[in-house]
């Protein structure tokens, strides 16, 4: 426990944090490793994350509520801006940010951009992760180290690995260190406030992600349009993947329909353990000509 004077004397703690990063750095592992259950989607592509969405890491001195957000970055589309726009009204309201960088990695332009707006969000603790420890030497960590050490003065600064689970508890230990004291902020077995369509819906643009060509992550959208429970106990999910071209629509699809079965079946296996029953999946792929940019199809699709 970092703090001993103030969460060891029993008093509970609760509030956000929100990890932020260039793509890739692991923000969604490590959200998902915390709370002990997968609440975001994990793609190398950029802007996986679309939504705020939060998991709650439950201790028994306090509740870690994590918001995982789209990446900070230069936005080309109505869709990039309505997602800063997201990411800076998130980050106004936590009581914590993590800065998020791998070990293995030499700190970049896209770390520096971030670190310097970290200045627009006074009022949250700023906390450096060192992710991905397991894949670094140890002299590589000390160098980042020293590195980060260099952009500012940290509130803390944790080494971890969202993978091999180290310093996890450290890590925790240190977030709930720098919460206020607060009742508990969410039911004991809530791990997190998204719809449970939302997050089949997320696990079906994950699969869809996978092996997705340059092109097509950042036009790939999905929604679940109708469920219904069969005599059998079965369940039924009728969703759709929005594309914005024509010509996305054959990559999705596959030929012969065999991409769009092998994704059909990835977010099947997953759909079946977040619900723990067996599961019938029904995709469609459509057409939205260049949602991106335009605002009534962001509406339609919950952006």
């Amino acid at each position: 426990m970092t703090d001993h004077t103030e969460t060891g004397s029993g008093e509970f703690r609760a509030g956000f944090v929100s990890f932020v990063g260039r793509p890739n750095v692991g923000k969604s592992t490590l959200t998902n490793a915390l709370v002990g259950e997968k609440i975001a989607i994990t793609s190398p592509k950029p802007q996986t994350t679309r939504r705020a969405i939060r998991g709650i890491a439950h201790r028994p001195d306090g509740q870690l509520i994590i918001v995982d957000t789209p990446g900070i970055h230069r936005p080309r589309t109505l869709l990039g801006e309505r997602l800063n726009a997201l990411v800076e009204a998130t980050l106004g309201d936590v009581d914590v940010i993590g800065f998020c960088v791998p070990a293995n990695e030499k700190l970049g332009p896209g770390d520096k951009f971030i670190n310097e707006r970290l200045e627009d969000f006074p009022r949250a603790k700023k906390v450096a992760i060192l992710t991905k420890v397991d894949e670094a030497s140890k002299s590589e960590i000390i160098d980042q180290l020293t590195r980060l050490g260099t952009l500012r003065e940290w509130d803390a600064v944790v080494p971890i690995s969202a993978v091999t689970q180290e310093q996890l508890d450290v890590l925790s230990d240190v977030l709930l260190g720098l919460m206020p004291i607060s009742p508990p902020l969410y039911d004991a077995e809530q791990t997190t406030d998204e719809s449970e369509d939302d997050r089949i819906a997320e696990l079906i643009r994950e699969a869809a992600l996978e092996g997705a060509r340059e092109e097509l992550p950042h036009s790939l959208a999905a929604t679940v349009d109708d469920r219904e429970v069969r005599d059998d106990g079965l369940l039924e999910l009728y969703a759709s993947i929005y594309v914005e071209r024509d010509s996305q629509k054959g990559i999705v699809i596959g030929k012969g329909g065999s991409r769009l079965r092998d994704v059909g079946e990835k977010a099947r296996h997953e759909i079946e353990a977040l619900l723990g029953r067996r599961v019938y999946l029904s995709l469609r792929v459509k057409v939205l000509k260049e949602w991106q940019r335009d605002s009534k199809a962001l509406g339609k699709l919950g952006f």
